[in-house]
């Protein structure tokens, strides 16, 4: 196995495992906490994802369009993977991001009226990347075993 193949499998699959989890077994139970400790809890988290979700998002972007033009691997899937990996950062930024910036400033004793919607449309975007990612990551696994 090549060190970018396996640089590409090894990022990808950390980084989309990491979301995926978050936006399967993490967030379901912050969704049942009071509001003040909802709101901390997801400052928190965006202190530890916030620091590394961007610089891993943005290289999984990198990994899977070297990986798709070195031709290493299979291209057809690779490429779909990239593309995955692109929406996913494009979406985040997006949509994501912003909220992100928002929540990181709030009062949590006395958030915004609309905290819960700005939330709520966080957490579908949320599923949105997760799905992205994940999807990417078995297509990266595909083009490197076909």
């Amino acid at each position: 196995m090549r060190i970018l193949e396996f640089t590409t499998l090894a990022v990808t699959g950390f980084i989309s495992c990491a979301e995926f989890g978050s936006y399967a077994f993490v967030h379901p139970v912050l969704r049942r906490l009071p509001q003040v400790q909802r709101v901390e809890v997801e400052q928190g988290l965006l202190k530890t994802f916030g620091r590394v979700m961007p610089v891993g998002m943005s290289f999984c972007v990198v990994l899977g369009i070297s990986s798709a033009v070195d031709g290493s691997v299979t291209r057809a899937w690779a490429w779909c993977a990239a593309g995955s990996f692109v929406a996913a950062l494009v979406s985040t930024v997006i949509v994501n991001v912003p909220i992100n910036r928002a929540t990181g400033t709030w009062d949590v004793d006395h958030p915004p009226i609309d905290w819960q919607q700005a939330r709520t449309r966080w957490e579908f975007f949320q599923g949105v990347r997760s799905w992205l990612l994940l999807t990417g990551f078995v297509l990266v696994c595909v083009a490197s075993t076909t």
